[in-house]
């Protein structure tokens, strides 16, 4: 089987299938972005996992880090851009646990959940019109 020697997707691989996922949204969901950030990283980092209360770093796949659209205000003294987090280890656990998802759709899943944090929309809110569910 060619897979077998096939090694876990990198980092950098994940920003790569990121940025397509964000390519590929309709540009009046890209639009209202600007200049939002979209990181990769293994994990949450340890003062993120507390300020969450998450105790275990696998529970957290995505976290949207900013001032949310609805709540900017022309007088905000920015020290940081706005910045959507996808955490690749987590994901990839998730979807090895999964089994029955493309690694694509479930980083998009993940993208477009905090994406709609950017919006202002809570996570209620996204749970009930979330049409991306996998």
């Amino acid at each position: 089987m060619e897979f077998a020697c096939a090694p876990a997707p990198s980092l950098a691989d994940f920003e790569r299938i990121a940025e397509a996922v964000f390519a590929s949204l309709p540009e009046a969901f890209r639009a209202p972005c600007g200049n939002l950030l979209i990181q990769v990283s293994d994990f949450a980092d340890e003062e993120t996992l507390a300020a969450m209360d998450i105790g275990d770093p696998f529970e957290l796949t995505g976290l949207y880090d900013g001032i949310a659209l609805t709540e900017q205000s022309v007088m905000d003294v920015r020290t940081q851009p706005d910045t959507v987090w996808l955490y690749r280890r987590p994901i990839l656990n998730e979807w090895a646990e999964r089994g029955d998802v493309a690694l694509d759709r479930l980083i998009t899943h993940v993208l477009v959940h905090e994406i709609a944090h950017h919006f202002g929309y809570s996570d209620e809110a996204i749970a009930a019109i979330d049409d991306w569910r996998l």
